[in-house]
């Protein structure tokens, strides 16, 4: 994979969005073995801007390790500080299924209600929820409770 290039103002926009990032991959004496490989390339895939640590104390090595990452993986360079290493690669796109309970607007659902003698057949009852609304587990239909104005209270001088 070829490796990414960034201009100064994009890899200074990955910098200042990595600063608050924890390490997702930690990197041991034994140095980059496929599976750290692997486990920088599903990181890179789920986050895109991933950190990594390296517990090794030669920074020309850090620096050579950070480099190969980079072109192996097709992913750009961002920021070597330390024992950090800091990479990006765009996410790929992923299929995306809406969630039918997530969708804004009215829909229509239907509803089993059963009866409380046994042996009779449930009755199918369709019902409209908009999108302030929700469905209980009992078929019935609940609002949303409105929002009252915030109050603040003012913090008093001792």
């Amino acid at each position: 994979m070829p490796q990414i290039e960034l201009h100064s103002a994009e890899r200074r926009e990955l910098r200042a969005q990595a600063h608050h990032l924890h390490p997702v991959v930690m990197v041991g004496g034994d140095g980059v073995t496929p599976a750290v490989r692997k486990e920088i390339d599903a990181a890179l895939d789920a986050h895109g801007l991933i950190k990594i640590r390296v517990f090794s104390d030669d920074r020309a090595a850090r620096e050579l390790m950070h480099q190969e990452l980079a072109a192996e993986l097709g992913a750009a360079p961002v920021q070597h500080i330390g024992k950090l290493l800091v990479l990006w690669r765009p996410q790929p796109e992923k299929a995306k299924t809406p969630d039918e309970d997530r969708l804004p607007g009215p829909r229509d659902v239907k509803v089993l209600k059963y009866s409380k003698r046994g042996g009779q057949r449930p009755e199918i009852k369709q019902l409209r929820v908009l999108g302030n609304q929700r469905l209980t587990p009992g078929g019935q239909i609940k609002r949303a409770k409105k929002r009252g104005p915030v109050s603040i209270k003012k913090r008093q001088a001792p």
